[in-house]
């Protein structure tokens, strides 16, 4: 019996052991495996961010140039961008935009990245949409695409860009939400000369597509504000023709919604300040 008994504890030792080694092995194992798929998730972020900056340096060089827009070109660029964004909303919720835009910014592509940005902005509506609005570069075109959650997951649900859009003014866009409730909101284009100078839209997305609500001329010596009042525009109305800069009346209007419809809500005139003609 006691012979017995040591050809068991030997058995047994040894089934231990080799169980320690496969556990140990599996490990192993396991650890390279998880190394080599974040080796592999890396090197595949780092190639597609590396494909979009040569894809934004081209379509900003391609209108500085005057050279014809390849819409196939602006997609490849803005699917990525899709991708990453459509990741950072499945992600957490709500999703950290700080976070979010602290990694579109390490995308830009010109340095320094003057008129080139990207950035994720929180739309109204339930459940929330958000847009993301792309500007590829001084003189290069912008866009706006929109994310909704219709089914449990976020995925892109429409675009403005100047091929949906024909009348759309793609120039170093700004994006301003107007309504905590609905998806509404004004896009800002232009604005770039010394008489700042630019065109204002408001969009309402619904649920499907972007709907352009109401647009403005271009106004010349233009700002804007929003508060818990509505939208406010102020711009020269009454510029000089021989004096650019010269502004003999400047007039101030407050937007809003009002059932349900985008509405002049207020309109004013205001004193200008006096400028020396040049």
């Amino acid at each position: 019996m006691p012979q017995i008994n040591s050809i068991f504890y030997n058995l047994s030792a040894r089934s231990r052991y080799y169980r320690i080694v496969f556990i140990i092995t599996v490990n192993v194992i396991l650890v390279l495996l998880l190394s080599m798929v974040a080796g592999l998730r890396a090197q595949v972020n780092s190639d597609a961010t590396t494909e979009f900056k040569k894809l934004a340096a081209r379509l900003s060089t391609a209108r500085l140039d005057g050279a014809e827009e390849s819409e196939a070109s602006q997609e490849m660029a803005l699917g990525i961008l899709d991708k990453s964004v459509i990741a950072i909303l499945n992600g957490t919720a709500p999703p950290d935009l700080d976070a979010a835009n602290r990694r579109l910014a390490d995308l830009v592509s010109h340095v320094p990245p003057v008129g080139e940005n990207y950035r994720l902005v929180r739309l109204g509506g339930n459940p929330v949409a958000y847009a993301l609005v792309v500007n590829f570069g001084q003189s290069g075109p912008a866009a706006v695409r929109i994310y909704s959650n219709a089914s449990g997951r976020y995925a892109l649900a429409a675009r403005i860009d100047r091929f949906v859009e024909k009348d759309f003014f793609d120039s170093d866009i700004e994006l301003i939400p107007v309504s905590t409730s609905d998806p509404v909101f004004v896009i800002v284009a232009g604005r770039t000369d010394d008489l700042a100078t630019g065109m204002f839209t408001a969009w309402r997305f619904d649920g499907r597509r972007a709907v352009s609500l109401w647009t403005s001329d271009l106004l010349q010596q233009s700002s804007y504000e929003d508060d818990a009042d509505g939208f406010h525009l102020t711009y020269c109305s009454e510029p000089d023709e021989d004096h650019p800069s010269v502004c003999h009346k400047m007039t101030r209007e407050l937007y809003g919604l009002q059932a349900g419809a985008w509405k002049r809500l207020e309109a004013k005139d205001v004193i200008p300040a006096k400028v020396v003609p040049k």
